[in-house]
């Protein structure tokens, strides 16, 4: 199996890798050490009995030392490039490993029950809101929506998002009759008196008016006269226009029962009625509302105000002491402290996220852990084997390490109970 040059490995993989190497040296000095050991107590045992005992010791101790070499190398590999059955494992069987790997993750981790308790035993709002209330991590989660917002913003079509502002507009605002609810929310108003204030308003503005633009009425009627009428008495008309001007805006701003008050207030109940009731006159609106949507200048200011909104988003976003970041971050640190300091807040919170999570590992559990079996498939065997080997391998070579061990107590005591028993 070919192997990843080193200069491709992380440091983490480069650190194992050398890990493994030791291990397989101190492993492999193990055995040639059980070797010599038995060649050296085979020869001499004729003359030295004693080291009858060390052969058998060292015999043990290779057996066991192979014995494990074998059942180790067999996971990642054939032994020797032998292609004996039941070798290769990891490689050979990485697909049927990932989907029981899956199943396991699937069956064990996954379950509503499992997530919920858990869950329930976590203060999740508690503990987000003490790390969203300190400043610099508001702050990064603000500039991480930030760029989130900016990349949806310059995503967006220019031209789909005024189509879709156009059929909102034609569906909320232009298909509905406006006539019959706008006539009675005007009767209601009338019906109440809530248009005084604004008749008020209206007289006072004109009040204001003809007080600062005396000088206006000059000439007014004056001019209408004919030539020869004295200069002095075109001055009395239009001061006597404007003193009645001026007396009947003060008389309707005294008097509540003012007959112009009152024709407002009959003109108004009868356009309310006329907007509910008349087919002409909510004609008249419907008509005037389709002209003013249809017009292309209204189209035209639509698009630049999406221009515009587009355009003053994007700096602001961007701009980390815009008024919108600065708000941003102020919001997101009170939702930290709110979370923090209030009970029934982290009840709702956490209830929330744990019903949501249960919906969804419930739902999603097996789409959830296809992620493990499809990642596996994708694999290529020999890059898997070789990951593998390197998160685990190092471990195993002290199973060679301690088979070389065992096997040489075990060849020991088999030799003493054997020679104890027969001789």
């Amino acid at each position: 199996m070919a192997r990843t040059p080193t200069a491709l490995l992380s440091p983490a993989d480069q650190e194992r890798r050398h890990g493994l190497r030791v291990m397989k040296g101190v492993a492999l000095g193990a055995l040639l050490l059980m070797a010599v050991l038995f060649a050296v107590a085979f020869a001499l045992q004729e003359q030295y009995p004693w080291l009858a005992y060390v052969r058998a010791a060292a015999e043990g101790g290779m057996v066991g030392a192979l014995a494990d070499w074998f059942a180790v190398t067999a996971l990642f590999r054939h032994p020797l490039g032998i292609p004996i059955p039941h070798t290769a494992i990891i490689p050979n069987r990485k697909d049927e490993i990932g989907r029981n790997l899956g199943e396991f993750v699937e069956t064990e981790f996954l379950r509503g029950e499992l997530v919920r308790t858990k869950l329930e035993s976590t203060p999740i709002a508690a503990r987000l809101g003490e790390w969203l209330r300190e400043l610099p991590h508001a702050e990064r989660v603000g500039e991480e929506a930030s760029v989130v917002a900016s990349g949806l913003l310059r995503a967006l079509s220019d031209d789909d998002v005024q189509e879709v502002i156009e059929a909102l507009a034609r569906e909320h605002l232009i298909a509905p009759e406006w006539g019959p609810p706008l006539g009675g929310w005007l009767a209601r108003v009338v019906e109440g008196g809530g248009h005084h204030g604004a008749v008020d308003l209206a007289v006072d503005s004109v009040a204001g008016w003809l007080e600062a633009n005396h000088d206006a009425f000059r000439g007014l009627v004056s001019r209408r006269l004919p030539s020869w009428v004295p200069s002095f008495a075109q001055r009395l008309v239009d001061d006597a226009v404007y003193n009645e001007a001026v007396k009947f805006v003060s008389a309707m701003q005294r008097d509540p029962r003012h007959p112009a008050r009152l024709a407002i207030d009959g003109y108004l109940g009868r356009l309310a009625d006329h907007l509910q009731h008349d087919p002409a006159t909510i004609g008249k609106l419907e008509d005037a509302k389709v002209a003013v949507f249809d017009s292309p200048r209204v189209r035209e200011l639509a698009g630049e105000a999406w221009n515009a909104a587009k355009s003053g988003l994007l700096t602001s976003l961007a701009d980390r002491d815009s008024a919108l970041r600065r708000r941003m971050t102020d919001a997101l640190v009170q939702i930290g402290e709110r979370l923090v300091t209030d009970a029934s807040l982290q009840r709702r919170v956490d209830t929330l996220v744990t019903d949501a999570a249960v919906v969804l590992v419930d739902r999603y559990r097996h789409d959830i852990a296809s992620i493990i079996t499809d990642t596996v498939e994708r694999w290529d065997p020999a890059e898997t084997t070789e990951k593998i080997e390197l998160m685990v391998g190092r471990d195993l070579q002290y199973i060679r390490l301690n088979g070389t061990i065992v096997g040489a107590l075990a060849g020991v005591v088999i030799f003493t109970i054997a020679h104890a028993l027969l001789g």
